[in-house]
Formats: C-alpha cells, structure tokens, sequence
C-alpha cells in the first residue's frame, strides 16, 4: 500500500473513532429511544465495516479489489430489479446478467484489456440481452422489460466497473500508486453526499428539484459540492495532479455525482420507496451508499 493511502487509511480509521466516542457520548445524554442518535451510532458503526472492507480489499491487490467490486454489481442490480419487477420469462436473462455478463465485465477489466471491456457492456450485452429476452418468447411489455435489464446493468456493474480499472492506467511518475486514485474518488464521492446531506440539514432552504427529491437543496449542493472539492483539492498530493487540477476532477465528480443521484432518485421515486433496500443498517441499501458513483462514466472519467 503506497505511503500516501496509509495516512489517509490512518486518518479516516481516527475520524470513525472520534464519530464513535461523540455517538456513544450523545447516546448516555439523549432521552431513552431517541431515534436521530441511535441512527448517526447505526451508521457509525456501518461505516466502520465499509471502510475495513474497501482498506482490506485495497491493500490485497488488484484481483481483490475487482472482486469486492464485483460483489457490489452482484447486489446492486438485484437491489434496482427488486424494485422494478420482470416477468418470469426474463429469468434466464437475467441469470446470464448475474452469472456470466457480471464476471466477465470484471474478469476483463482485472485483465486490462480495455479495448474488450469498454464495449462489452454497452454493445455485445446490450445485444445478447434484447435477443434473449426475445427467445423468451413473453412480448407483453417487452421494451421496458429489456430497458429496465439494460439500465440495471449500465448503472450497476459497468459504471461501476470503472473504479477498480483506475489501479490499471499508467501515468507516468505515478508508477505502484494507482491505489491513491480510487481511495481519492472514493474519498470525494462520499464526502460530496455527506457534506450535503450536512449542509442541507443546517442551511437548506431552497429545493433544487422539489417534485423529485425536495430535500436535495441548493444550499446542500453548493455547501456540501464546495466542502468536498476543497477536501480533494487538499488531497493533490496523493494523485498526480496539480492543486488546480485536483480541484477542478473534484467538481467534475461531485457534479456528475449529484445528477447520477438524481437519476436514481427517479426510480426510487417511481417505485414509492425511500431506500433501495435494508442491506447496509443505518444507510439503506448497496444502491444508497454508491448511486452517486452510479452516473454515466463518472469512474471512467477520473
């Protein structure tokens, strides 16, 4: 693990310490059954989890990190075609999504041969799934029955596919520390949803699109945007950019995150529900923690 990824590692392991010392310390104060509390604990120790899995993954190697993100497409299309039914002729369709498309997308991308895995997905899946539902031989509504299959897969396993391929460009000067490049999209990414969740909670006051999602406010997108690229900014030194350049891939993230959050809100929305499942205690589902990674090639494009 290169030197810079230990310290952030060091750093973000003391701030969940801190956020679980102040949660205990407000848990002893708070009145018995207090549920915002209880909540910020049950996320606390959520993130505890998420953060020792993606630092084992990452300090394991290439292979073990395209695997922790392989099980992340496994759950999240599952998650979004949970919520948006097919019909029981789809279900070989959908076995060939999970069990062979999904693998293979990874299976390439650990590989490095972009020239395969860029156009796997978006051409020859694309293909196969429309044909396949139609060997099927259910018409009823089948455009949207593909369409649901096919914007599972773009969303759920080849945006996200991108991330690990971070570990495989080669720049040079930067040999062997491929690593801090998703640990700095990552970083961004999450803190871009924190910060305006934050932000919105203290000074929201002005829906951006109240009919989707009206808690989603512009005082929490440009406070909480603000935060997060000036936090990547700060973080210039463990990726090979300039500070003007990591401050301006840090806006290009939390900007792409925040319309990509949106589209998912769309669906969610669609569905009648508030979370996309009760996987992760405290946060939801997969799709909750990683949607804002989910919008077209924003992994790719950092």
């Amino acid at each position: 693990m290169p030197r810079e990824t230990q310290w952030i590692a060091a750093i973000l392991l003391g701030l969940l310490t801190i956020a679980t010392l102040i949660g205990a310390w407000m848990a002893r104060r708070a009145r018995p059954g207090n549920a915002s509390v209880a909540n910020l604990n049950q996320r606390t120790r959520s993130w505890w989890w998420m953060v020792a899995l993606f630092i084992a993954a990452a300090s394991l190697g290439r292979a073990t990190s395209a695997l922790l993100f392989c099980a992340v497409s496994f759950l999240a299309p599952r998650e979004m075609l949970t919520l948006s039914p097919t019909r029981r002729g789809d279900h070989r369709t959908l076995a060939w999504v999970f069990f062979v498309i999904t693998p293979v997308q990874y299976a390439l991308v650990y590989r490095d041969w972009y020239g395969l895995f860029s156009i796997f997905v978006p051409v020859w899946a694309f293909l196969f799934i429309a044909i396949r539902c139609a060997l099927g031989q259910d018409t009823r509504r089948y455009h949207e029955r593909v369409a649901k299959i096919q914007w599972a897969l773009m969303t759920c396993v080849y945006f996200i596919s991108h991330a690990p391929a971070l570990l495989d460009l080669r720049i040079a000067g930067f040999e062997g520390r491929n690593l801090n490049l998703l640990l700095f999209l990552t970083i961004v990414v999450q803190l871009s949803d924190i910060l305006q969740y934050v932000w919105g909670k203290l000074i929201g006051r002005h829906p951006v699109v109240p009919r989707l999602s009206p808690k989603k406010t512009w005082e929490g997108l440009i406070g909480g945007a603000g935060s997060a690229a000036l936090v990547g900014m700060a973080l210039w030194w463990m990726t090979p950019f300039s500070p003007l350049a990591a401050l301006l891939l840090s806006l290009a993230i939390v900007a792409a995150g925040f319309f990509g959050g949106l589209a998912m809100s769309a669906v969610k929305r669609d569905a009648g529900v508030k979370d996309w499942s009760h996987l992760i205690p405290g946060h939801g589902g997969m799709l909750d923690r990683i949607d804002p990674c989910a919008s077209p090639r924003r992994c790719s494009s950092t």
